[in-house]
């Protein structure tokens, strides 16, 4: 089932609640689901106006089924400058025109009137986050834990929500690519997805697009009024401010925010508006956005909030992180509080980095969420930009130090899946993409590192293997091929390559780094043996059967003369050469070597230790594949019961386990046994991988021929039937199971 029958964790504002196992596939129509949602929605701002009469009516362009994604109007930009051709990023102030706001409200709205079942807010930046946000709602909604890749986690998301009849909503705000969502294009009738994007091109195509732009005069008098309510003589100028600002929605926030925390009239923020313009006019004469000017009259006014300079300095930092999601722990870390206090102020202090937010975010230049997993700060990311764009010659280098340094001490050791893990890791992205080479001085900073290392542990493997790959070409270019930092990316990278089941872009990897080993310490080295063991490893999952045998066959011997022949190493290759046997068709060997490396397992680490059950496990696996089913079945069984008792009955490995014992009793002819084990292996795949995985779908295949073959016909053919459909939406439509498949309901429907 999709939605767990167990309490869930949820995020900001979620209700803890249990789903009635119908709600996966809709068993029940029009029956009511208990509401689950995943994600941070951004709180909405004081003094938030709904605007009426200049934002898209989404609760009329959203009815169940549709599609819509909100970008910034740019008729607003063409009308003050019909000349106009392209905006600098740190200029197009129009980017913030309440979007992601107008997004917010809409599905709060949604979630508090119970108008869905499912909300899902993403932070669409990436890929890698997009793929994250869906396997963070799949935890949110069935309380697995995540057992398989993103990638398979997301696809199967995504079938359920085309298949569901949970009502739902899934908003991708500030999505940065089409290309982001290949593959993962929410869609179903009883769905709703909303997108926010700053460019009309990232938006899917065939998508209906609405324009957000500028508030009109009475939109921006209500936002301004609700904004200094606590204090109604801070009005006086109201109407003259608006039309200085041109109902710009963010140059609206930073002069309420200034009035608010200084005391002064609106009158009197016009008049230091109007001399702050003047200033800023370039030499064409051309004058400055509303925005521009009043970014920089808040950015004056943080500094005197707050001591010695250090708002300036957090602003400068927290515009090379990722300013959707900011945990609030970076900003708190010794890191930054030795970043403030380099500016040449002692007087900062220990409590300079709190000032230093308190001061920004009166100032209306962030937002400090109070989340109940983790405090978010969040800053626009044009603001962002214009800041990057002021600073002076050589900021960049101490700030983007200083907040590696920051993210990596923030980092919490264990890592915990979901938040703040993600946002730590979007954070490293956007700082590599702000300070170029300068995280590389005297070697690869270790947050990169840890980044990817994240990326491994959340099973985003494809991001993985990006990642490192192009952490591996930067430390080549930078430190050189031999240095010890790019001969690590590299093993990461070859290993991440396996990971994303990309065997065959792995082999060239461990070949290179072989070599390079060689090169440096000789053919007899430890470190250039165990460097051969992990070539033979990757041309087995690559299938390059020859070349792994002739690799590990000269492997296994160096290992017994360098280590002994008991040692865990040498065992280790033994099993990597039975492995190589048992899938080059050498079955024979295969079962001899793996009797001896296990007889010596068991002895030197145990019965129950896991790489003694795995060498079992290929023992079993080498029975079944050469005939001798008896005997698989015998160790099959063994392998189970150990399994079970020291794994758990939910471990994959115990499932996989009792699904290949069901096999050897299919070949061995006890189909009514075959049927027992399949049938818990089916329920142990569902529950653990959920029932799209491809495991799952194929363990219900093998059940079908079971029933078939029992005679029970109707029961067959209906799982074939739910199977076949299931797998069209996972594997190509010609993928050699399918065919069969069909063939095999074919075949069902005649007798």
């Amino acid at each position: 089932m999709f939605f767990s029958t167990q309490p869930v964790r949820v995020g900001q504002h979620a209700m803890s609640s249990a789903v009635p196992p119908a709600a996966l596939d809709g068993a029940v129509p029009g029956s009511r689901y208990r509401p689950v949602r995943s994600g941070i929605v951004p709180a909405l701002a004081d003094g938030f106006n709904a605007r009426l009469e200049t934002a898209p009516d989404l609760k009329a362009a959203l009815p169940a089924g549709a599609a819509v994604a909100l970008v910034p109007d740019r008729r607003a930009a063409r009308a003050a400058d019909p000349g106009q051709v392209a905006v600098p990023e740190a200029q197009d102030w129009l980017r913030s025109s309440g979007k992601t706001q107008l997004a917010a409200a809409f599905a709060e709205s949604l979630w508090q009137s119970r108008g869905i079942d499912l909300l899902v807010w993403i932070e669409a930046t990436s890929r890698a986050s997009v793929l994250a946000g869906y396997a963070a709602a799949t935890a949110e909604a069935t309380g697995r834990s995540q057992a398989s890749s993103c990638e398979s986690v997301a696809a199967q998301f995504v079938s359920w929500l085309g298949e569901t009849s949970c009502s739902w909503l899934v908003v991708l705000d500030d999505l940065s690519g089409a290309a982001d969502l290949d593959g993962l294009w929410p869609a179903g009738p009883r769905g709703r997805v909303l997108v926010t994007s700053n460019d009309t091109a990232a938006v899917p195509g065939g998508m209906r697009v609405l324009p957000v732009g500028l508030f009109n005069s009475r939109e921006a008098l209500s936002y301004l009024i609700g904004r200094l309510a606590p204090d109604p003589s801070l009005r006086l100028g109201a109407v003259e401010l608006i039309s200085e600002l041109g109902s710009e929605p963010v140059a609206l926030t930073h002069a309420s925010a200034v009035i608010a925390s200084c005391g002064v009239s609106c009158h009197e923020y016009r008049d230091h508006f109007i001399r702050w313009r003047e200033q800023l006019t370039d030499s064409s004469g051309a004058p400055a956005s509303a925005a521009e000017v009043t970014w920089t009259i808040s950015f004056g006014h943080a500094d005197q909030l707050a001591a010695a300079g250090s708002a300036k300095l957090l602003l400068v930092l927290a515009a090379l992180l990722d300013g959707h999601k900011i945990p609030r722990t970076v900003l708190a870390t010794p890191a930054v509080r030795d970043y403030l206090a380099s500016g040449g102020e002692a007087a900062v202090g220990s409590e300079g980095d709190r000032a230093a937010l308190a001061a920004l975010e009166q100032a209306g230049l962030l937002t400090v969420e109070p989340v109940t997993t983790a405090p978010t700060v969040r800053i626009s990311p044009v603001l962002q930009a214009a800041v990057r764009a002021s600073m002076p010659e050589g900021m960049l280098d101490q700030a983007a130090r200083g907040a590696a340094d920051a993210l990596l001490q923030a980092w919490p050791e264990p890592e915990l899946p979901g938040w703040p893990a993600s946002g730590l890791r979007s954070c490293v992205a956007t700082l590599r993409q702000n300070a170029g080479d300068l995280l590389w001085a005297g070697g690869c900073h270790p947050v990169l590192l840890r980044a990817g290392e994240s990326l491994e542990r959340a099973g985003l493997t494809e991001s993985a293997v990006d990642h490192w790959r192009d952490l591996t070409a930067t430390s080549e270019r930078l430190l050189g091929a031999e240095h010890p930092d790019t001969m690590l990316a590299c093993q990461r990278l070859a290993d991440a390559y396996l990971a994303a089941g990309r065997a065959d872009g792995a082999v060239p990897w461990f070949e290179w780094m072989l070599n390079s080993q060689i090169h440096k310490l000789g053919q007899d080295h430890h470190d250039v043996i165990e460097a051969r063991r992990r070539l033979g490893h990757a041309l087995v999952a690559a299938r390059q059967l020859q070349d792994a045998i002739t690799v590990l066959e000269r492997v296994v011997p160096e290992f017994e003369q360098v280590f002994g022949p008991g040692h865990t190493g040498t065992l280790g290759a033994r099993d990597e050469l039975a492995a190589a046997y048992l899938a080059a068709g050498l079955h024979s060997e295969a079962i001899t070597l793996y009797r001896g490396t296990l007889a010596d397992r068991e002895r030197a680490q145990g019965a129950r230790h896991p790489q003694t059950m795995t060498a079992r496990q290929g023992l079993a696996d080498s029975y079944l594949a050469s005939g001798r089913s008896k005997e698989a079945v015998s160790v099959y069984k063994r392998v189970v019961a150990d399994r079970d008792r020291v794994l758990g009955p939910d471990h994959l490995d115990t499932i996989m386990a009792r699904n290949s014992l069901g096999a050897a009793y299919q070949e061995m002819g006890k189909t009514a046994a075959a049927e027992w084990a399949y049938e818990q292996a089916r329920a142990g795949f569902e529950r653990v991988l959920g029932p799209r995985h491809p495991d799952t779908l194929r363990s219900r295949a093998e059940l079908a021929r079971v029933y078939r073959r029992l005679g029970r016909y109707g029961d067959a053919r209906a799982l074939l039937r739910d199977t076949v459909n299931r797998l069209e939406s996972t594997l190509p439509k010609d993928d050699p199971l399918i065919i069969e498949l069909r063939e095999s309901l074919a075949d069902i429907g005649q007798e």
